[in-house]
C-alpha cells in the first residue's frame, strides 16, 4: 500500500501511507476565508510511539526486523478486512464464508481466509452472549490535535463501553493508550469505560476476549509529546494552486 485515501464519516479523510495516517477535515483559513483542509495525527499512530515494554522487544528480536515488519503489514490486512465484516453484521447483512472484502496492502477484493472467518464468528458469540445495545459503530471521534475512528460505542448492562476490536493474540500498552484517548475526544467522556474485545483468540474456548482497561490518557498525551518530537512538525505534502490562470 502506497497511499490510502478514503472518506470514513461525515467529510472526514483518512490518509493513511505505509508508516504515517492522518485524519483531515474541511476548515476556513481565518485570514483569507478559503477553504482548507485541517490535519491531525491518527491516534494509532500517535500511541505506537509509546514504548512497547520488554515482551514486544524480545519478540521483534526473535523474529528479526524484516519478518516482524511483514507479520504486522498481514495483521493490519486481516484486521481490516474483519472490520468491514463485523460492520455488514452490524449492519444487519449477512457474511458468507466465501465473502470479499478489500485487502488494503493488494487493493484487490478478496475471500476470507479461514482465520478472519474464525475472527467473525466470535464476534457473532459475543454478540449473541453479551446482547450489547450498539449506539455507534465506526465512530469518528476528533480531540484536542488527534483523531481516530472507534470501533464500538455500545451499552451492556445500563453501561456504556467504548470498545476496540482487535485480532491479535496480546494487548500491548499503545492499545490502551488509543481506547483512552477515544473517551477523552467525546463528550461527557466520565461515563464511558473502555475496552479491548480480542477476536479469534486461541487461549480459551470462547474464541473471543473481553478486556476492561483503565483509563490512561495522561500516558497518550505523554506519546503524543514524544510523536511530536520524533516527528518534528512533519504534516501531509499539500499544493496551492491559484484558483484562476491568466496571461
Amino acid at each position: 500500500m502506497k497511499k490510502e485515501i478514503r472518506e470514513v464519516k461525515n467529510g472526514v479523510l483518512q490518509i493513511t501511507t505505509y508508516d504515517e495516517r492522518w485524519y483531515a477535515r474541511q476548515s476556513v483559513d481565518k485570514v483569507t476565508g478559503l477553504p482548507v483542509y485541517e490535519f491531525v495525527p491518527s491516534v494509532t499512530w500517535i500511541a505506537e510511539h509509546y514504548p512497547k515494554g520488554i515482551g514486544f522487544y524480545k519478540w521483534l528480536a526473535n523474529k528479526g526486523w524484516d519478518e516482524a515488519e511483514a507479520i504486522k503489514e498481514a495483521a493490519a490486512d486481516k484486521g481490516s478486512k474483519v472490520h468491514r465484516a463485523i460492520c455488514d453484521l452490524i449492519d444487519s447483512k449477512v457474511v458468507k464464508i466465501d465473502s470479499k472484502y478489500r485487502n488494503s496492502a493488494t487493493e484487490q477484493e478478496e475471500e476470507l481466509t479461514l482465520e478472519e472467518y474464525g475472527a467473525i464468528l466470535s464476534f457473532a458469540e459475543w454478540f449473541k452472549e453479551t446482547q450489547p445495545t450498539i449506539l455507534e459503530r465506526e465512530l469518528v471521534v476528533w480531540g484536542d490535535g488527534y483523531a481516530g475512528t472507534v470501533d464500538l460505542v455500545c451499552a451492556i448492562k445500563n453501561e456504556v463501553w467504548v470498545v476496540d476490536f482487535k485480532t491479535s493474540q496480546q494487548i500491548w500498552p499503545s492499545h490502551e493508550l488509543q481506547v483512552s484517548a477515544y473517551k477523552h475526544a467525546l463528550e461527557d467522556s466520565a461515563k464511558y469505560k473502555l475496552a479491548i474485545l480480542q477476536l479469534g483468540y486461541r487461549l480459551n474456548k470462547k474464541k473471543y476476549k473481553f478486556t476492561k482497561l483503565e483509563d490512561k490518557f495522561d500516558l497518550f498525551l505523554a506519546a503524543k509529546k514524544i510523536w511530536a518530537n520524533e516527528t518534528n512538525g512533519t504534516m501531509p505534502k499539500q499544493k496551492d494552486y491559484p484558483l484562476e490562470i491568466k496571461l
